[in-house]
């Protein structure tokens, strides 16, 4: 075996093992000491096979498809941009031919079942708001996960329904495919 660096000092070899042997217990040691306490966006999401798994697939797919595209408020196509409603819309319609209320407040107010929220799944609609009033509209796609179009200067984009914002604004979700 060549000689090492450490070999060349008076008593080196014993030096460079003890200072590799404290580097590998530091680091095991630590590693368990700061080991990141588990955040709320760890939470474990259960699975739940949509009703339509065809269907549901289809809009996963042109949802996430359309991440990237810019926000526009009233906006309703990937060429002009997107608002959260406009995306949502122009997903069913597109994928589906099923037309949906235009606004976030009339998706939220028709009819059908609401989920709770450990019965999510692909494809539900989810609503954001404060105060009972329903602001903000998003497609799940599982996971914990949802595509939305959030703001004026953003894009489309992929969130978590546990993200810090969301978390606090989160209003309910609705099943659009039975």
């Amino acid at each position: 075996m060549a000689p090492s660096r450490w070999d060349r000092l008076p008593g080196g070899r014993l030096l460079g093992g003890l200072l590799a042997l404290g580097l590998l217990a530091g680091c095991g040691h630590d590693a368990v000491r700061r080991a990141p306490p588990r955040s709320a966006s760890t939470r474990a999401w259960p699975t739940v096979a949509p009703a339509d798994p065809a269907s549901a697939n289809a809009v996963l797919m042109r949802a996430l498809g359309l991440v990237g595209t810019p926000y526009r408020y009233g906006g309703n196509t990937p060429e002009g941009g997107f608002d959260c409603s406009g995306l949502v819309n122009y997903v069913y319609r597109d994928m589906l031919d099923l037309r949906l209320p235009r606004s976030s407040r009339d998706l939220a107010a028709m009819q059908g079942p609401r989920i709770p929220e450990d019965r999510l799944a692909t494809a539900d609609l989810v609503f954001f708001g404060s105060a009972g009033a329903v602001s903000h509209v998003g497609i799940y796609v599982g996971e914990g996960r949802f595509v939305h179009a959030p703001s004026t200067g953003g894009t489309v984009r992929l969130d978590r329904l546990d993200g810090p914002y969301w978390r606090d604004h989160y209003s309910g979700a609705k099943r659009v495919l039975h």
